[in-house]
């Protein structure tokens, strides 16, 4: 059933022209949050949810309607922030020296904030942020402690999920996650002796992915061009240049080692000046005078960086595409880079100013263009399994958290947290499914780079698992569905609603009647049967899997 979702688009908004924001424009480029017409109905707030936050039920369908669209991400906004996933390693016991060179305990803490934390939009724009500035656990390498290096890293994400890109960008390239992966921790200047020049990955995937892209861009995310071709944003002398910046940062110590406590992990890169170049840089047509020390060029280079026209188009777009749809028109980028460019207040960078303007923006909310063939994205394995988990409060007793390493298709779910291959993510942005639809009309679908016959077979036998066993002792909780599970009609409105954002087809919902209406009903064990089998199709649904 899966399958047939290849067919659909997962892709965004309809028409090109310009469209106001629902409720009109105010300052920060967000609006009053109130549907386009009428009260919020469940199916819109559930829509909502699967956009804004980790997945919805009924207590967040029901405070969505209460506190509007605008309420609610306000509301989110003020939560304090769970225990981090670093202080949960270590009251659980994984910061022992005996786990210095394991990655024990890494999967539990990510899986745990995803599917508890009541902070649910944090955790969706944390999840959209480790998906667009990567780090790979399988990357990590120096000093172990690999799972207090992820969590440090992905707890860095949360702080500044609703802060300012700059700063976000500042702390993230004095990261020791990112110093090992990107392999600039221990970057030295050049060596006249040996040639040995510094290291170029993170000035150059700084650029290309963290912050400009490769091509100049308007405002709307099109590329500009002269003589009909693309202009490039930088060249190799830029790399050259911008990698200089990076020498000298190395693990914060503090007075203690590698062995005894991951503590380093966690606490930003330090200089060490003898190991810093510094002459002057230049790249992107500026340059940073020589003679500075290491934490003045840095910050000299990602104000540089920070002030290219890209950067609001290149990154709204692709929260654009994390949240809500997969190609949003030129017109939707537009509005959303504007306010990534000024929140309405002259700040550039706001992250809170951008979330509410990707998400009220009216083709988010209106139901004209969510009903559009080329509306929507195809949600991400992980956005699936929470999804299920946050419907019906799947919680460990034991507070272990044992779900695991997620990544094998096979077998599991094809996608795991901070446990992308590469610095490219899981998928790239511009992924286009090849010899499919998608791709005759000329449109993109990232999350399909996961896509394929094993997969599919193999997130299906996986949920089936789930759903009727729970994974490790984490299960969910089926008591109010009890009452439902021998009406298949009333089950089925209720996993629409919930899941399925109320786009559960007519056809598809005969078809999943007619299957539950040849199961038993009675006792509550038959009636779990039912809530299972009427679950497992839901969640293999196309309409559940391509949000529309």
């Amino acid at each position: 059933m899966l399958s047939s979702a290849a067919l659909l688009t997962a892709c965004g908004g309809g028409g090109g022209g310009a469209a106001p924001a629902v409720g009109g424009p105010v300052a920060g480029g967000g609006n009053n949050g109130g549907p386009v017409a009428g009260a919020i109905t469940d199916a819109d707030a559930s829509r909502f949810l699967a956009q804004a936050s980790m997945g919805a039920n009924r207590d967040q369908i029901a405070r969505v309607k209460a506190l509007g669209y605008d309420g609610w991400l306000e509301e989110q906004f003020g939560l304090a922030p769970s225990i981090s996933r670093w202080d949960w390693l270590v009251a659980a016991g994984y910061s022992d020296v005996a786990n210095r060179n394991s990655e024990a305990g890494f999967d539990a803490c990510a899986w745990r904030k995803l599917i508890a934390s009541p902070d649910t939009l944090r955790q969706r724009i944390t999840l959209a942020l480790s998906e667009i500035v990567v780090v790979g656990i399988d990357g990590l390498v120096g000093a172990g402690w690999k799972q207090f290096t992820g969590a440090a890293y992905l707890d860095l994400l949360e702080t500044n999920a609703f802060g300012n890109y700059r700063t976000l960008l500042q702390a993230v390239s004095q990261s020791a996650a990112m110093g090992e992966f990107l392999t600039f921790r221990g970057n030295t200047k050049f060596d006249p002796k040996t040639g040995a020049m510094p290291d170029e990955n993170y000035a150059r995937e700084l650029m290309q992915l963290f912050s400009i892209g490769l091509v100049q861009l308007n405002l709307d995310g099109t590329a500009k061009s002269a003589n009909g071709q693309p202009q490039e944003t930088y060249g190799l002398d830029d790399i050259t240049g911008l990698a200089r910046v990076f020498t000298g940062w190395d693990y914060d110590m503090a007075g203690g080692n590698f062995n005894n406590a991951p503590d380093f992990k966690r606490r930003p890169m330090t200089q060490i000046a003898s190991r810093h170049e510094t002459g002057s840089k230049t790249f992107l047509g500026s340059n940073i005078g020589g003679g500075g020390d290491g934490a003045s060029d840095l910050k000299a280079a990602l104000d540089i960086i920070f002030a290219h026209p890209n950067v609001g188009p290149f990154i709204g777009k692709q929260l654009i595409q994390r949240l809500v749809c997969s190609n949003p028109t030129p017109a939707y980028v537009a509005r959303v880079a504007s306010v990534f460019n000024n929140d309405g207040k002259g700040v550039r960078g706001d992250l809170k100013a951008v979330i509410k303007a990707i998400l009220l923006d009216d083709e988010a909310r209106n139901p004209a263009v969510a009903a559009g063939p080329a509306f929507g994205k195809q949600r991400e394995p992980i956005l699936r399994f929470v999804a299920w988990a946050r419907a019906f409060n799947a919680a460990s007793a034991s507070d272990a958290w044992n779900i695991g390493n997620t990544s094998d298709a096979a077998t599991r779910l094809g996608q795991s947290p901070l446990r992308s291959p590469s610095v490219f993510n899981f998928f790239r942005p511009g992924y286009v499914p090849p010899n499919s639809a998608i791709a005759s009309a000329g449109l993109v679908a990232p999350e399909f780079q996961l896509t394929n016959e094993s997969s599919t077979v193999g997130y299906i036998n996986y949920m089936q698992t789930a759903v009727s066993r729970g994974v490790g002792d984490v299960k969910a909780d089926y008591s109010k569905l009890l009452p439902l599970a021998d009406n298949a009609g009333a089950l089925l409105d209720e996993l629409n609603t919930v899941l399925a954002a109320g786009q559960l087809q007519s056809a598809t919902l005969t078809i999943l009647r007619t299957a539950l209406d040849s199961m038993p009903t009675g006792s509550d064990t038959v009636r779990l049967n039912r809530i299972y089998a009427a679950l497992v199709l839901v969640l293999a649904a196309p309409e559940f899997t391509i949000l529309h």
